[in-house]
């Protein structure tokens, strides 16, 4: 698939319900420019990465939050570590085979996480109404 395509799990149950949930809690708060990098092909420690953007750090501190709640009712986990909370410039939600990955847009851009795995299949979920 190319950058762009509506998304289809090739993944483990667990891993695509999590990838699901963590999409529609950024969807939920309105979280922009949101991705799935796979990377199976490229890491052994973990499936995937789900970027998203906030406008600024209430945002992205909303969006984080409901992916952390959507995920726990979706499959019944809390991230194994949770980094970035104090500034809210970029929150990581680590839960094992999936990385989620909540930024303001400046940061984002510095770090430009899509140009670094460039060569991963990324695909993107168009925005429920």
């Amino acid at each position: 698939m190319n950058r762009g395509e509506v998304i289809r799990h090739p993944y483990a149950q667990s891993v695509a319900a999590l990838i699901d949930a963590a999409l529609q809690g950024a969807d939920d708060k309105l979280g922009h420019d949101t991705v799935v990098l796979d990377l199976r092909e490229f890491v052994d420690s973990f499936d995937a990465l789900v970027l998203s953007s906030g406008r600024n750090d209430r945002q992205v501190r909303s969006i984080a939050e409901e992916v952390e709640r959507l995920v726990d009712l979706a499959i019944g986990i809390k991230p194994l570590r949770v980094e970035g909370w104090a500034t809210g410039e970029w929150i990581a939600l680590d839960y094992g085979d999936v990385i989620v990955h909540v930024f303001d847009e400046a940061t984002r851009d510095y770090y430009d996480l899509e140009h670094l795995w460039s060569a991963a299949p990324a695909f993107r979920r168009e925005r429920l109404a």
